[in-house]
């Protein structure tokens, strides 16, 4: 039997009409479909699962935090909420509009995180979930 020459346009792979075993990372199942049992124990999905947590478990704590604070003060604390800070803007009325910046910094601060460092590393988990036809 003979070998089918590799196409000049685009790089040898193994497949029709070569004897090559297929050796790739990727999980896979029998059928052809990604196998997200396999995948979710993966290392690299584990990995990204890690760094997911590392930015959103410290960013929800601080922010419940400061927003429970911000709660208590307005209930408990009314002479402090009310104290003025200039003209008619107090205390409680500066603490409500830093919600909306606390948030506004937070949400930028993810796209910033989830762009240099979860980004890659879904396109890693991706790379074991492409079957054969999106490889070619």
């Amino acid at each position: 039997m003979t070998k089918a020459l590799p196409s000049v346009s685009r790089p040898a792979s193994p497949g029709f009409a070569t004897f090559d075993d297929r050796h790739h990372s990727l999980l896979i199942d029998g059928d052809g479909e990604p196998d997200f049992g396999a995948i979710q124990t993966s290392e690299d999905f584990l990995a990204l699962k890690r760094r997911v947590r590392r930015f959103i478990l410290p960013a929800t704590v601080l922010f419940l935090a400061w927003y429970v604070t911000f709660v208590l003060l307005s209930a408990y604390a009314a002479d402090f909420m009310s104290t003025p800070l200039f003209g008619t803007v107090n205390v409680g009325l500066t603490m409500g509009f830093l919600q909306f910046v606390t948030t506004i910094i937070i949400t930028m601060a993810y796209a910033r995180y989830s762009k240099k460092r979860l980004d890659p590393q879904v396109e890693k988990v991706r790379a074991l979930a492409e079957t054969d036809e999106e490889l070619v």
